[in-house]
């Protein structure tokens, strides 16, 4: 006899991951189906990984290009709006205060001339992006100094891990249930029926899975059957807290051009939190799990993520000389604090590394690589036979994660996997947050 002949726990769709996409999606189904939903986490609790782990902000979409990121685009476009309102409604910290993107030289500068043309694209303002020169900057922070610089006003600081409790505690009252601590072991799809064994003994029998697993999202959909052409390669993003004496350096945020973005390593950047804490981050430090926060959990994945990368696109990255000479500068900067802090003093000569003593929270992202060897930019959707899987979801997915569930329930809808039963979703209209994403 199968191992899931006497399943105990039944529901029509199970969501994998309850980090802020997945605890969205319960949101949204819950408000708008009659489906009985669950959210299965292995983390004791929601956002436990990269959704809480992150710079805080609300990014504005003029960082992504409308062509080669549009889910991602559009998403962050509609996410800035949809937070305040869901903020304004609960009571959870909004600080509207804009962000400075720099450029140290003449290259840097056409990459925020091209930044320009996508914001616009992109549905920003333009009275929302000012172009500045040095001098303009200046005026502006005092402690800055670049070339030019695009101040954006249409960017907030935040929790994502609060905003994620309150959608968790929003979406139980409207019907789903959350399985915290528990991880799906073993998944097998029986007809029209999935089953999947937990950690904790059960058996969920669902007829519908939703993968929205972030670093782990690969590896369930191979399993699942999917997306085998894909692979993935983790980072984890390390910061350093500032002292109390920097907390008025800046009054924004401050991000620097990335020399390097082709790839997905990230020029530190000056944060300013919306509790007014300050901090230095992230860097880009190549991982072996999707936990790998330390040595051991890395040691431990090291053989069987080597073998996997041998095996698919991702055996380019190891014989790229460029790739691995960027790789070992963020390893640099990982183990040496001034190498990290130094690059940020590019642009904010004042602060001193020594006046840095603790670090911040590291976080850890998935970034997709596709059968060619190259990183895939946008987010990724494959449908399973009983399963949907949402992969590459990373930056600016907390940003995008509201607008971003609903598209994923209207491709749901429309492969009839669900009917939607009302439009309202507490202070939306599914129909029209689905209309402006598409």
């Amino acid at each position: 006899m199968p191992w899931y002949h006497k399943p105990q726990l039944k529901f029509d769709i199970t969501i994998i991951g309850a980090g802020i996409l997945g605890t969205s999606l319960a949101y949204f189904l819950s408000h708008t189906t009659k489906k009985k939903i669950l959210v299965l986490e292995q983390a004791p609790e929601v956002a436990y990984h990269t959704s809480k782990r992150n710079t805080g902000k609300v990014h504005a979409p003029f960082l992504y290009d409308p062509q080669k990121k549009k889910l991602f685009a559009k998403a962050a476009a509609l996410g800035f709006d949809m937070w305040e309102i869901y903020a304004k409604q609960k009571g959870l910290p909004f600080k509207k205060d804009g962000v400075l993107e720099i450029s140290l030289d003449e290259q840097g500068t056409k990459r925020l001339e091209k930044y320009l043309s996508w914001g616009e694209q992109n549905g920003l303002k333009k009275e929302e992006m000012k172009f500045l020169d040095g001098k303009d900057v200046s005026k502006l922070e005092p402690e800055v100094r670049c070339h030019n610089a695009i101040l954006c006003t249409k960017d907030a600081s935040v929790d994502y891990g609060k905003f994620t409790n309150s959608l968790m505690e929003d979406a139980k009252q409207a019907g789903s249930s959350f399985l915290l601590d528990t991880r799906a072991e073993k998944i097998e799809e029986n007809k029209d029926l999935v089953q999947i064994k937990t950690s904790s003994s059960d058996t969920i029998e669902t007829k519908f899975v939703i993968n929205a697993a972030g670093g782990m999202s690969i590896d369930i959909a191979h399993e699942m059957g999917v997306a085998h052409d894909l692979t993935d390669i983790h980072f984890r993003g390390e910061y350093w807290q500032a002292e109390e004496i920097y907390n008025n350096l800046t009054k924004v945020s401050v991000y620097s051009v990335p020399k390097h973005p082709e790839y997905p390593f990230l020029d530190p950047h000056w944060i300013v939190r919306y509790d007014g804490r300050c901090e230095v981050g992230p860097n880009a430090v190549p991982v072996f799990s999707p936990y790998g926060y330390n040595f051991t959990e890395n040691i431990k994945e090291f053989p069987s993520k080597i073998v996997e990368m041998l095996s698919s696109g991702a055996a380019k990255m190891l014989f790229d000389s460029q790739f691995l000479s960027l790789a070992s500068g963020e390893f640099l900067s990982s183990v040496s604090k001034t190498v990290m802090i130094n690059r940020v003093r590019e642009f904010l000569p004042k602060i001193d590394p020594s006046k840095f003593h603790t670090r911040g929270t590291a976080g850890v992202r998935a970034s997709v690589i596709d059968s060619k060897g190259s990183f895939v930019p946008d987010a990724i959707i494959k449908e399973g036979k009983n399963s949907i899987h949402i992969l590459n979801y990373n930056s600016p997915g907390a940003t995008g994660a509201l607008p971003f569930a609903v598209h994923v329930i209207g491709e749901l809808e429309k492969s009839e996997r669900v009917k939607i039963s009302q439009t309202r979703c507490g202070p939306w209209q599914y129909d029209k947050i689905l209309e402006h994403i598409r």
